[in-house]
């Protein structure tokens, strides 16, 4: 219920501002870090955003999407004892505010901070999103290299993402 509600609130806010801003949806895969790196083998999802240009250089807007770390299968011995279990695959959905700062006509720094919603097997809970990334521009495209990561009471996960965005009346 909370994804419908979340969605719908999105279309709502870009839909009545759509004479001044521009849409953009895009895809990116990872390779997890850190303790996500020991239980997950890929990050893979899509991102979905709406800016406003604030100035020449800066846009900043709301983003959302869907990320999953895509478990893996992991062995461990204990006393002597081998025993090998399946990692559930961990599914993100983030609420962030975003911005973009263009540092030349092809390239830019972004930043997106927020709130991410996780979803596993087990529970449903949620962190401190965040993801700075850097970006090369061609035409209405861009390219992104980015560090995406959730964070709550000192455990986090984590990936460095290559992704890909299409801004829609640019």
């Amino acid at each position: 219920m909370k994804k419908v509600f979340l969605v719908g609130a999105l279309a709502l806010f870009a839909g009545v501002n759509a004479q001044t801003g521009n849409f953009k949806l895009g895809a990116h895969v990872g390779l997890p870090v850190g303790d996500a790196g020991d239980t997950t083998s890929v990050l893979i999802g899509a991102d979905v955003a709406y800016m406003w240009p604030v100035s020449a250089d800066l846009k900043v807007g709301v983003a959302s999407g869907y990320s999953a770390w895509v478990g893996k299968s992991v062995t461990t011995t204990v006393f002597g004892q081998t025993f090998t279990y399946d990692v559930p695959t961990v599914s993100m959905v983030p609420v962030a505010a975003t911005a973009q700062y263009m540092l030349a006509p092809q390239f830019s720094l972004g930043l997106d901070l927020g709130y991410g919603f996780l979803f596993t097997s087990d529970a449903n809970d949620g962190g401190f999103y965040y993801q700075p990334k850097a970006a090369y521009h061609f035409g209405p495209s861009e390219l992104y290299l980015g560090y995406l990561g959730l964070t709550k009471d000192g455990n986090s996960v984590s990936a460095i993402n290559l992704g890909y965005a299409y801004t829609f009346g640019k």
